[in-house]
């Protein structure tokens, strides 16, 4: 019976059903500092992964793109900025994460060029082949089916788009990953606590990079999904990841 399947919420068992809602919780809570937790818990460095993505992304002029679990709308501002002129559309599940990207400088720059929609990666509401990129940063390991978010971002691209993923990965260097472990479960709660006054979302966003695929592993769901010429690049000795896939 699917009400009795389960799934990870960090390191807690859920039901399946509970996750979304308690993933929205998590980002509900930190709406207003999300841009601060990310330099947190990237010790600012997300700034330059993300340049990193667009210089392998290569936005250019006039394209569409989808920007999923997009919060407030970093990833959306880097990609107009890049392309020109072009349109981005900014999707979160929570409501309040897309309302302080709407506040931000940029959006008011840019606002002809972007729209904003509350909606969930697994059942995205648009039509097939309607984008011509699809990035999620930081995301993807947030969504109760990864698979099924994937299986979406190749029904609404079309053909010959582009999927990359920013995400949290594994140091394949085995001292080292301990080393990281250490940092992020003593450290990133407590600057959490300090900092947006709430320890249990930040333990929770740690613990479920931890329970993240690895590299290879999440590179063979995107193949699984449809997408071809996949790769992967390793930022920061593979603290995060870039995964790269074309629908053709």
């Amino acid at each position: 019976m699917t009400d009795h399947q389960t799934t990870h919420f960090g390191f807690e068992t859920v039901p399946e059903h509970e996750k979304a809602e308690r993933v929205q919780g998590v980002f509900n809570s930190v709406a207003s500092k999300y841009d601060i937790m990310n330099d947190v818990m990237s010790v600012g460095i997300h700034r330059i992964w993300k340049e990193a993505m667009m210089d392998w992304l290569a936005p250019h002029s006039g394209q569409k793109l989808l920007d999923v679990a997009g919060g407030t709308g970093d990833v959306s501002f880097k990609f107009l900025k890049r392309a020109g002129f072009g349109n981005a559309t900014v999707l979160d599940l929570t409501e309040p994460m897309l309302i302080e990207g709407q506040k931000r400088a940029e959006a008011e720059k840019l606002a002809q060029s972007l729209d904003w929609v509350v909606g969930d990666a697994m059942a995205l509401p648009f039509e097939n082949n309607s984008f011509d990129v699809y990035t999620i940063s930081f995301g993807i390991r947030n969504v109760t089916h990864p698979q099924k978010a994937l299986a979406e971002a190749y029904r609404v691209l079309k053909p010959g788009g582009r999927l990359m993923v920013l995400e949290f990965s594994q140091i394949p260097v085995e001292g080292m990953q301990k080393l990281y472990d250490l940092y992020s479960f003593n450290v990133i709660p407590s600057m959490g606590e300090l900092i947006a006054g709430d320890r249990d979302s930040y333990q929770y966003l740690v613990e479920s990079i931890r329970k993240f695929p690895d590299q290879e592993t999440f590179l063979s769901m995107i193949q699984n999904a449809g997408f071809e010429n996949t790769k992967y690049r390793n930022l920061t000795m593979g603290i995060a990841s870039l995964h790269s896939g074309w629908k053709i």
